[in-house]
Order: structure tokens, then sequence, then C-alpha cells
């Protein structure tokens, strides 16, 4: 892991943009690549000033979507049997997409926007998605909007603590964790709220 980790940092400072954009695609296409050390990173140079907020941001969503589109198309045209059979010589884990699974059948196509905000899950959920062959520009649309919060969270964050910005892999796991309960709290809140307004109406 920590050849893995310094091949991705030397590679983003050498290459930049489209390092960051290559690093996400390959992380939203279900590889093994940890974007709390690409968008750590990425944030530490824009505080360098070797980089701008802005465009790492940009390539990291561009990125992300990429390997997220290619994700779909193998759910789409592969199903989940291709996906069970080769999947093991990707690093798919069959548990992991098994856990997408559960969470797109129980929140459906909002899991593609919520699910970004989620760890492993948001690696996986483009799988499902493709299995269940939703509209493509509406998987799009909620790719976006989805990996937008983590894309300028987790870069601001990098540039706020500067030379300490490895800290952000190192707490990576809890700030996950917490960010999963926050919104699996808002959303019980949303789905209590909506029934009560259907009851209120009944």
């Amino acid at each position: 892991m920590e050849q893995l980790l310094d091949v991705i940092v030397n590679y983003i400072g050498a290459w930049g943009y489209p390092a960051i954009f290559l690093g996400m695609a390959l992380e939203s296409a279900c590889l093994p690549v940890p974007s709390e050390v690409i968008f750590g990173f990425a944030g530490y140079l824009v505080f360098l000033g070797r980089l701008e907020f802005a465009p790492a941001v940009a390539a990291g969503v561009a990125g992300g979507l990429a390997g997220s589109i290619a994700a779909y198309a193998v759910g789409y045209y592969g199903g989940r049997p291709f996906v069970e059979k080769y999947g093991k010589y990707i690093f798919l884990s069959a548990g992991h997409v098994a856990a997408a699974q559960r969470w797109f059948d129980r929140y459906g196509m909002k899991a593609t926007f919520f699910s970004r905000l989620l760890p492993v899950v948001r690696t996986f959920i483009s799988l499902p998605a493709g299995f269940a062959r939703v509209d493509f520009i509406r998987f799009v649309l909620y790719t976006v909007l989805g990996s937008l919060p983590w894309t300028i969270l987790l870069i601001y964050a990098g540039l706020l603590l500067g030379e300490k910005w490895a800290v952000i892999y190192a707490v990576g796991h809890r700030l996950n964790l917490g960010i999963a309960a926050v919104l699996v709290v808002a959303i019980l809140l949303f789905y209590a709220k909506k029934r009560r307004t259907r009851s209120d109406r009944d």
C-alpha cells in the first residue's frame, strides 16, 4: 500500500490535473485507488500554488464520471454473471458488489447520488446501476452531483492541512463512517417527513 501511495503522489506531482483525472477514473471503475490520497495531495498542491482549486475539482469529478461510465457499461453489457466470473481478475470483491447491489435495490436511482459519500459503496455503485440499465442521462447527472461534495471536501481539506495533508488518508476511514452516519440519518428524516406529509393529506 505504501508503494501504491508513493506512485500516486509522484504521478500527481509530475502530471497534475491529468493524473487526478486518471486516478479518479480508476477508482470509480472499481479499482483499489484511494480517493483520499488523490484529493488530499491535490489539495496540498493547491496549497503550494502548483494547482488551482477549481480545475482540480473539475479534473476529479470528470475522472470519477469517466470511471463510473466504464463501470456502468460493464454492468449494462456484461451483467452480474460477467462481473462475478471475471471481476476477481481486476480486484473486484463479490462482497463489495453485493453491498452496492443491496444499496441500489433499496434506494434505486437515488443511490447513485447518495452513495458517492459512502465508503466502499461509492466505488461500486455504478455496476448495479448498469445491471438495472437505468437511464444513462440521469445516471450521469446523479453521478456528477453526488461526486461534487466529496471532491470539494477532500481537496479543500488538503488545502487547509497543507504539509499535513496525509492526515486525510490516516483518518479517511473514520471520516467515511461519520459521513455515512450523517447521510443515513438525513435519509431517514427525509422519509419520515415524507410519510407525515402523506398522512396529513389523507
